[in-house]
């Protein structure tokens, strides 16, 4: 049986490389001195396409450095968890792993408090890894957060505090939102009670402001024992789970089972839950629990925001929106095209407005990110027939004009999520370059393309000595 998440540019790449000195098309801006990073899943061994899923792929994260207008080096590296170690021939130094280990961090990767951090969700731990990518260890904020983190933290620009919220099945009807200060150490975390289980995969942040995405994509206990309970234990814990599950916490045995034994190759355990309700909640960033309202939209799926800000009394939120996740194809996310919609939470008369931005099928939306919570003008996303593989072409919003500017890269082209870059600390909102990787598959090679914010034109391109697999979240990190 064939499976497009192995397939094409989604197959894996089967080596590290460290290549220095990289050739260069067009120039490098003096003003870009740090790392481009991405991560995304890249299975080590051999997996059955029957069962792979995309999200649970071993982590790979790339990086290009950039310094005085050169490319210094690429580096690729598998993002180790102790069972990877095991089957590279390694010896894992990075101590104890709390939360589920066995897969790599392999959705994003961001720099914060000096460090550099593989990112996951739903309970996976996370890696800490050098600045050449090595990995150091699980991440758990020197201890004040231990167990998963999450894929979608936002730096407040003001602050420099990375906001979160996280999610894990265990918890049973609970997420958590959580704090991380500026040195690296959680000083808030609150639990927030939502309808069952749900994949709630980002969140938005505003200058008042922190909203749930509460949308019916929910933990699916059949295929969760299915994957990692042996035979003889899944009748009763189906049971356990099913009647616990959104209530309260899973108990310890069937949740340490669990952690143990799932795995890259098992069938991800969120489904299409059409009785789910699909509603959001706004908190007040110091409120409780009990300060969430809670809004009813249509149903539909939201793996990304693209940005939100405070309106007056109400908050605006641009998103982009999937009609449904994982109800017909359950290996990837492939459920029609997602658009760039805006929901706009009147807080007064205590409705959602919901209207089209753009009906493009477009996913992976970024800002400004000195504009996070902030109101914004330009927006960019990656052009997609279906939600996973790029249709070779970037869009820029004007969103005060209400127009897209679209940027094709040429047939066989794949392009990755862009994140911008101002020229300088005080530049502004589209002064400065757009960044990501663009597979080419005539040359079965990927570039780091630089790109004018303002034009889309291309600047540079930094050749790679190998292709980059589709994947998901890269960040800027400036030295």
């Amino acid at each position: 049986m064939g499976n497009k998440f192995l397939e094409g540019n989604f197959a894996p790449v089967n080596r590290e490389h460290t290549i220095t000195e990289l050739a260069v098309t067009g120039h490098v801006p003096e003003y870009l001195d740090g790392r481009y990073l991405r991560n995304g899943p890249n299975p080590l061994s051999e997996v059955d396409p029957a069962t792979y899923h995309w999200f649970t792929g071993d982590g790979m994260v790339h990086g290009v450095r950039l310094r005085d207008g050169r490319a210094e080096w690429y580096r690729n590296r598998w993002v180790r968890t102790p069972g990877m170690s095991a089957r590279l021939g390694e010896r894992w130094a990075g101590g104890p792993a709390a939360g589920i280990s066995s897969l790599g961090a392999n959705t994003s990767v961001i720099g914060h408090a000096g460090k550099t951090l593989a990112l996951i969700e739903g309970g996976v731990t996370s890696f800490e890894l050098t600045d050449e990518l090595d990995t150091v260890g699980a991440c758990d904020f020197d201890g004040t957060l231990p167990g998963g983190y999450t894929a979608h933290p936002k730096r407040d620009p003001e602050t420099g505090e990375l906001h979160a919220v996280s999610y894990f099945f265990g918890w049973g009807n609970k997420v958590q939102y959580s704090v991380i200060d500026a040195e690296g150490h959680a000083r808030r975390k609150v639990d927030i009670e939502v309808t069952g289980s749900p994949m709630m995969h980002d969140f938005s942040l505003t200058e008042k402001y922190v909203v749930f995405y509460d949308l019916p994509v929910t933990f699916e206990v059949e295929e969760a024992v299915a994957a990692s309970v042996p035979s003889f234990l899944r009748t009763p814990a189906r049971l356990v789970m099913s009647a616990l599950l959104g209530k309260v916490k899973v108990p310890d045995p069937v949740t340490a089972r669990l952690r143990q034994r799932i795995r890259g190759n098992a069938d991800f355990p969120y489904r299409w839950n059409p009785k789910y309700p699909a509603r959001i909640g706004v908190m007040p960033r110091e409120g409780g629990n009990g300060d969430v309202r809670w809004f009813e939209v249509e149903p539909c799926y939201v793996f990304h925001p693209m940005n939100a800000y405070d309106d007056g009394d109400s908050v605006v939120l641009d998103i982009v929106r999937h009609p449904k996740m994982f109800d017909s194809e359950l290996r990837g996310p492939a459920e029609g095209p997602p658009t760039l919609d805006r929901w706009t939470v009147d807080l007064n008369v205590g409705k959602v407005i919901e209207e089209r931005l753009d009906d493009q099928g477009q996913e992976f939306p970024r800002v400004d990110e000195r504009l996070v919570g902030r109101p914004h003008r330009f927006g960019y996303s990656v052009s997609t027939g279906d939600g996973s593989a790029s249709s070779g072409a970037l869009l820029k919003h004007d969103l005060g004009k209400r127009s897209v500017q679209r940027r094709e890269f040429g047939d066989g082209a794949q392009v990755g999520e862009f994140v911008f870059v101002p020229s300088s600390v005080d530049a502004a909102e589209d002064d400065g370059v757009l960044m990501g990787f663009v597979y080419d598959a005539a040359t079965r090679k990927s570039d780091l393309t630089i790109l004018d914010a303002e034009t889309l034109e291309t600047v540079g391109a930094v050749h790679l000595p190998d292709r980059v697999p589709n994947g998901f979240h890269g960040n800027w990190v400036g030295a």
